[in-house]
């Protein structure tokens, strides 16, 4: 099974989270508040950071950790594909690593 870390006390985070819960079977998701981080190997600022994933040994971080999550969920294949891109993913990792990800967490790196 794989595993998505997430930031539960990030309204955000934790809303987008719930949704693809709903529509996962297969993915483990562990709040970073409420779960062991060095079993992950990742500290807990880092894990505020960006989402990570787990999948069969090898982490996954940022847009990689999304398109593995949207992957797993049937209606969110076609975006998963899309996202894998060469041009589109290289798109999204700026846009997730310097826009997306750094406003998340200043807006709840206290909490």
């Amino acid at each position: 099974t794989s595993r998505v870390l997430y930031n539960g006390s990030c309204p955000v985070c934790s809303r987008e989270i719930d949704h693809y819960k709903q529509l996962s079977t297969t993915l483990e998701y562990q709040d970073l508040n409420t779960t062991d981080l060095d079993a992950w190997g990742v500290d807990k600022e880092s894990a505020k950071k960006r989402l990570h994933v787990e999948h069969n040994g090898q982490m996954l971080i940022g847009v990689d950790a999304f398109i593995l999550l949207w992957a797993d969920i049937p209606r969110y294949r076609p975006l998963a594909w899309f996202a894998g891109l060469p041009v589109i993913k290289s798109i999204a990792h700026v846009v997730y690593e310097y826009v997306l990800a750094p406003t998340l967490y200043l807006i709840n790196r206290n909490k």
